[in-house]
């Protein structure tokens, strides 16, 4: 039995991938996971759009970076729109993050519910003075982030514990472990492997991060350059590359000896994931609280290996080792400490495998994303009312709309039942419909049409966890090749998210002005836009669900319209009806008929229908 969810969330982060660091990979896990769960999640971040970006992901330009904080003039912009034509049910605010601060100002934001992920403090720098003077600025923001956010989301219980920025806030905070997708053993890869990257018999270390003050590579180096058959890797890039270089070369140059430290600089995912499979133990050696979590750690446990880290007080980094039962920890820049660490470690194969299998056992389930994503569903699920769950485990929701009960036979129903398809529900719009033996019977709740009924069955679908839909007219009923057809289409890779069933069949003249003139008013060219045979997939059904779709008496149009604003895909696939379709030839259109179509799609293309209404 699986869940799910429905509902919609904006992430506002820092950054994402393939920019580096752990609360880009955080993001972007959580984001993936909560969407296969099926909330509607969408996330804006600071970068350079990139072609191969998923249609949810928004980025920001940046024109320059002050002390880590990057600066995008149209971060604002973008963001009141995405609230606008997005409409979220929650904003999930990912600090540090100073753009996080244009929410404070927009009252759009402000009406909405705030959830904010605490993974940092941003701690006065003992080495960066700048950046204790630049937070006499930024803490007023952080605080009046904190005041509005309905709950505070921290990492773990030792950094909540000792945040002084948290602790007017306990009554909103709660703990949720980070979370990370599972990633399988990476195979070697072309130009770097065990064979030339570690030594024959040393006993293999490796630290992964970036370059910079707080990480404490410096008493790693130092520990490691003392103890004879062992290697140590180092995996990232940063400012105090030339610093560490130096401190490297100066073991060499008082001892006469090649250095056991290799910087190899910034490498790739699979890189990264074949050192992890690779090492024997992974070594993290921070000495500043910037370091809450070390979502690293999380990584080297799902390949099993076990974790060497400093007992940082104030940081979840020996928490999650104590939790995960993955390692040991050692004081703070103890070179002693960290020296007897790894020889005991060295000297108990045992030890290290059982470390490594508690370590990969906690990161299945404690420490895995779907865990973190459940947790915070529920968190979401207290403060809007529009974020639901189900548990269900059901595939594809056939919606057949009729505006009678003559419409619709059992004939019908055992068709489609016998062609593979079991869940059948028949939406009526002006009068109640006879329960058939095979499908469930409703009545849309709006007698505004077919829209309506579509839009009642779409709620349906979606409130009991269905990951696709099919909406069928009765007076065009398909043959089950069709429907086949189109499911075949939406599951393949870079799938559409709505699939549209276009019949072949000719329309009158005024119909083909009215098309020519909408396909030029809009740019949408479809063959047959008017059809309603169509396969919605999740994010389809939120959108088409929504408050705003709701007063849309033109499907067609109207409905096309909001999946591009909402920067959904559609594919047209040519269909036929069946042989036992109730299709019956329509009347010739009138041109008064098609004159008022013309004028009320015409009146809906060039207004602004986005505007959100006032929450409860």
């Amino acid at each position: 039995m699986t869940r799910s969810l429905h509902g919609r969330v904006l992430h506002i982060g820092k950054f994402f991938p393939p920019h580096r660091g752990g609360m880009e990979s955080f993001l972007a896990d959580l984001i993936e996971e909560q969407r296969k769960q099926g909330l509607y999640a969408i996330g804006l971040v600071h970068g350079q759009p990139r072609q191969e970006d998923p249609s949810w992901l928004h980025r920001v330009r940046v024109q320059t970076e002050v002390l880590y904080a990057p600066m995008g003039m149209g971060f604002p912009f973008k963001l009141r729109r995405l609230i606008r034509e997005f409409e979220p049910d929650v904003i999930h605010l990912h600090m540090p993050n100073n753009a996080a601060f244009w929410a404070l100002i927009m009252r759009s934001a402000r009406r909405i519910p705030w959830v904010v992920h605490w993974q940092s403090d941003v701690v006065p720098s003992r080495v960066r003075r700048a950046l204790s003077a630049a937070y006499m600025l930024y803490e007023p923001f952080e605080r009046a982030i904190l005041s509005q956010a309905y709950r505070v989301i921290a990492t773990s219980p030792p950094y909540l514990a000792a945040s002084p920025t948290l602790q007017p806030w306990l009554d909103k905070c709660c703990i949720v472990p980070l979370g990370l997708a599972d990633q399988s053993p990476a195979s070697p890869q072309a130009g770097i492997s065990q064979k030339t990257l570690w030594r024959p018999g040393a006993f293999r270390l490796l630290s992964i991060g970036r370059l910079v003050y707080y990480k404490g590579f410096e008493t790693l180096i130092r520990a490691v350059s003392s103890i004879p058959g062992v290697q140590l890797l180092i995996a990232g890039e940063g400012e105090m590359r030339p610093a560490l270089e130096a401190l490297i070369e100066s073991f060499k140059a008082e001892t006469g000896q090649e250095s056991p430290v290799q910087l190899l600089g910034a490498v790739s995912e699979a890189v990264k994931h074949e050192l992890l499979e690779t090492c024997d133990v992974f070594c993290l050696a921070s000495c500043e609280r910037t370091e809450s979590f070390g979502l690293v750690l999380i990584e080297a446990m799902q390949h099993a290996k076990p974790c060497i880290v400093s007992d940082l007080p104030g940081s979840g980094m020996p928490w999650v080792v104590n939790e995960a039962g993955a390692g040991v920890h050692v004081p703070l820049d103890d070179l002693q400490a960290w020296q007897a660490a790894i020889n005991q470690l060295r000297s108990s194969p045992d030890m290290r495998r059982q470390m490594g299998e508690s370590g990969q056992h906690a990161a299945a389930g404690k420490f895995s994303i779907a865990t973190c994503a459940w947790t915070i569903a529920r968190l979401y699920a207290n403060a809007s009312p529009e974020i639901g769950r189900a548990d269900l485990d059901k595939d594809t929701l056939i919606i057949l709309h009729a505006q009678s009960e003559t419409q619709v036979s059992q004939a019908h129903v055992d068709a489609l039942r016998s062609a593979g398809w079991p869940d059948i529900l028949i939406v009526g719009s002006h009068e109640p419909i006879e329960r058939l033996e095979g499908a469930l019977a409703l009545r849309s709740i709006l007698p505004m049409g077919a829209w309506n009924s579509i839009q009642t069955g779409l709620r349906h679908a979606l409130q009991h966890g269905y990951k696709y839909a099919f909406t069928i007219d009765a007076n065009s009923f398909p043959s089950t090749d069709a429907l086949n057809t189109l499911k075949g289409a939406i599951q393949k890779p870079s799938a559409p998210d709505v699939v549209i069933g276009a019949f072949p069949q000719p329309l009158s003249k005024h119909r083909l002005w009215a098309w020519k003139w909408l396909k030029t008013l809009t740019g949408i060219s479809l063959q047959d836009p008017s059809s309603s045979f169509r396969l919605y997939n999740h994010d389809a059904m939120v959108v088409s669900a929504s408050r705003e779709a709701t007063l849309l008496d033109h499907e067609d149009i109207g409905t096309l319209l909001l999946f591009r604003k909402s920067r959904l895909k559609v594919d047209e696939v040519a269909v036929s009806p069946s042989l036992e379709s109730l299709q019956t030839a329509s009347p010739e259109d009138s041109l008064a008929a098609t004159v008022r179509y013309l004028i009320a799609t015409t009146v809906l293309c060039c207004s602004n229908w986005s505007t959100r209404p006032k929450r409860r």
